[in-house]
Parts: structure tokens; C-alpha cells; sequence
């Protein structure tokens, strides 16, 4: 979530289990930024020496990617992920390096900060204020065969920055007033730990069968139809989703055999308006059989709350055939999701 939370420390720790178990295991890169535990750490491991680039007649050092692929370990530790190479380097950024390490077949251990990833970037420099230039590419995430979370409360690592276990005094006084303050901490936590979750989820998506994947994300699902009442419908479960911090889903199933009519076409674009605006996803299917394609929705896109209005259907006819309720509530009975029934004005 933030510099400091203890993930070159936790990288470390890692490496040195994982020496214990016999896996060759070298130190690629290590940024310690003075911190002493952290350089404390690293004795024990192998550490490749980094290389000297001169740039403007001065000596600046670098990871020596060419070096680690000459020693080829079995796993090698980047620190700093999101790192921009000194000019006149091979590669300008330090991820690239990485990939050339990983086409090699050796794996890599390494960290970044949540502010580091490409699309994040605007909403890191809306919590914090800072334009964050170093990034890299979301892909890396989805790419990494795992993601771990080094988490913290803001209060202990306002403590280590107090401490001075992050920054060096003079600039103590400075990260606290400005990109350690408060808020912006649990902002960016919760943020890290949105990003994990979404990444873990993804992976359950694509490598667990359907019927295994338990839901840990609130999805609402509200089904609309011609009639007016839909709108109140669609509010209702705007709020349930805004309450459960879901997601929102509006469905509109239309009988391929009947075409709509001018006024029920301006109705159901205006849902699809109100959804849009509510931040939810609209989806316009066809179908004859409406329970069962609500029912085969709900299903793939892992919903967990369906919204729906009491039936419009005659007393009369229900004693003759179940009713739409009854015949949803049968198909989406082993799927664990809840069902709300509004009552609302004819």
C-alpha cells in the first residue's frame, strides 16, 4: 500500500526459507534506502554486483541483468519493480529486465507499491497529491503467478516512520504532512487490498469450476421489464448494491417473437440510463424463456443478490401455471444467491 510496510523485508525472509529447502537463490537487486534491519536481512544470500553506467561522466549503478543470467539460479529477487534504469541502460525500465530474466526460466521474487500500477494512476494522484511517475503495466499483475499483500494499519507505519525506519529524519516531518497523512493510508490499503482480491477472485474464475467458487463479492442483478415499475425496481437495487459495496448489474430480457413498442423502447433506455448513472452494467438479452436466461446469468457472472418486482401476473392464472417467482427460485436454489421481491405501486 505504501513505502515502508515491510515488503523487501518479507522478500527476504522468503529468500532465506526457501535457501533452507534447497533452491539456489540469489539477490538480483536489493534497495534497503538505509533502512538497517532490512540490510541485516540480506546477509546470508548471494548477491549478483551490480554494474556501473556512465552517464554524464558520472559512475551510476544498476542491476547487472546480464550478469544474473550468466549465474542462472533458480530464483532470483528484484526489489523495486516500477524502477526506471539510469540513462544509456540496455532497458529503460526495470520490469523489462525482469521479463528477459523470466524468458530465461528463472523466476523472479519482487515488489511494488500500489501507486506503481499503470491504471491506478490517476486515482493515487487524486487521494494523495502525487503524480506518481515510475509504473508499470497492470499486465505484470495478471502475469505474476502470485500476488501477496504485505499489509499494515496506518498507525504502525506511522510509527516506523516516526521511528525512522523509513525515511531519514529530515524527511520524517515532510512524508507526514503530505503522502503519509492519515487518510491517504487507508485509502491506498484499501486499495491494495481491492486489487488483491479482484486479482485472487480472477484466478478462482478461470481455474475453478463454477459449481466450487464460493462468492466473496456482494453482485446485485435487478431485472427490469416494460413496466414502469422497474424504475423503482432499479433504484432499490442501486441502493442494496451501494450498501453492500457491490457491484450492479440491470437485465432486460426481451420475447424475440414481440417487438416493442415506441413508448416501452423510451422505457426501458431510461433504465438503462438510470443504471449507467448508478455506476452499474446493463445487459440486453433475448429470449423466450425468461427465468431460465436470468437464471444462466446469475450463474456466470457469480451473482449473489437478484432483485425483482412482485408478479404482474392475474390471480386467475396462477392456479393454472407456477408463477415467474416460483419457477426463478427453483433454478437458482443450489446457486446460494438471495432473491428480493419488491412490492411496488401498480
Amino acid at each position: 500500500m505504501a513505502p515502508g510496510v515491510g515488503k523487501t523485508y518479507r522478500m527476504l525472509e522468503e529468500a532465506h526459507q526457501l535457501k533452507q529447502d534447497g533452491i539456489d537463490v540469489v539477490i538480483g537487486i536489493l534497495e534497503t534506502h538505509g533502512r538497517k534491519d532490512t540490510a541485516q536481512k540480506a546477509v546470508g544470500l548471494e548477491i549478483i554486483p551490480k554494474k556501473t553506467i556512465i552517464h554524464k561522466n558520472i559512475n551510476l549503478e544498476e542491476m547487472d541483468t546480464e550478469a544474473i543470467l550468466a549465474r542462472c539460479p533458480q530464483l532470483v529477487l528484484v526489489d523495486e519493480l516500477a524502477h526506471t534504469n539510469v540513462p544509456n541502460s540496455a532497458r529503460e525500465k526495470r520490469y523489462q529486465d525482469v521479463e528477459l530474466i523470466l524468458a530465461a526460466n528463472i523466476d523472479v521474487y519482487s515488489t511494488v507499491n500500489i501507486q506503481h500500477i499503470e491504471s491506478l494512476n490517476d486515482l493515487v494522484a487524486e487521494i494523495t497529491g502525487v503524480v506518481v511517475r515510475e509504473r508499470i503495466p497492470d499486465r505484470l499483475l495478471d502475469e505474476a503467478d502470485a500476488v501477496v499483500v504485505i499489509d499494515v494499519t496506518p498507525q504502525t507505519l506511522e510509527d516506523r516512520l516516526r521511528e525512522g525506519k523509513i525515511y531519514a529524519a529530515d524527511k520524517i516531518e515532510q512524508s507526514l504532512q503530505n503522502f503519509f497523512q492519515r487518510p491517504n493510508l487507508i485509502a491506498l490499503r484499501e486499495l491494495a487490498l481491492r486489487e488483491v482480491a479482484d486479482t485472487v477472485e480472477e484466478e478462482a474464475n478461470t481455474s475453478i469450476s463454477p459449481g466450487q467458487i464460493h462468492n466473496v463479492h456482494e453482485r446485485v442483478l435487478v431485472c427490469v421489464s416494460t413496466y414502469p415499475n422497474s424504475i423503482q425496481l432499479l433504484r432499490r437495487g442501486a441502493r442494496l448494491a451501494n450498501y453492500m459495496n457491490a457491484k450492479l448489474y440491470t437485465i432486460f430480457i426481451a420475447d424475440p417473437e414481440n417487438f416493442l413498442t415506441k413508448t416501452e423502447s423510451l422505457h426501458i433506455h431510461t433504465c438503462e440510463r438510470l443504471c449507467q448513472e448508478f455506476g452499474g452494467e446493463f445487459i440486453h438479452l433475448k429470449s423466450s424463456h425468461v427465468p431460465q436466461a436470468i437464471a444462466q446469468f446469475a450463474a456466470t457472472h457469480h451473482i449473489t443478490q437478484i432483485v425483482i418486482g412482485e408478479s404482474q401476473q392475474p390471480r386467475w392464472k396462477k392456479f393454472f401455471k407456477r408463477s415467474f417467482t416460483q419457477r426463478l427460485l427453483e433454478l437458482i436454489r443450489d446457486q446460494k444467491i438471495d432473491l428480493h421481491i419488491i412490492a411496488t405501486e401498480k
